[in-house]
């Protein structure tokens, strides 16, 4: 796995998200309580920056047409997303914050 360190943990209070592109890939790193998550940052309904979008309870909301993702797994939580977002393995080591693409 090739981790890339995408932050510091001061860029995010608990429910933010920030936008990333890294290497072409298109990535929203969330805070909630006190743990990061990272994903596709475009809504798989249609095209939609999720980091535009509302974060609550670790679930982010689609700016565009309201669907609801869970940060942490992906999973779609409502209409009309039925696709999961792809989601990416993070990790913190002193203040630098990490995700792996895999």
């Amino acid at each position: 796995m090739s981790w890339i360190q995408i932050a510091t943990v001061d860029i995010l209070a608990d429910d933010e998200v920030k936008a990333f592109d890294l290497s072409g890939a298109h990535i929203a790193l969330y805070r909630c309580e006190g743990e990061f998550y990272a994903t596709d940052n475009i809504c798989t309904h249609q095209y939609a920056l999720l980091s535009e979008g509302y974060l609550e309870d670790g679930c982010i909301e689609c700016p565009l047409h309201q669907a609801t993702f869970n940060v942490r797994t992906g999973e779609a939580k409502c209409a009309p997303a039925t696709e999961p977002l792809k989601t990416y393995p993070v990790k913190v080591e002193g203040d630098a914050v990490f995700v792996n693409l895999g």
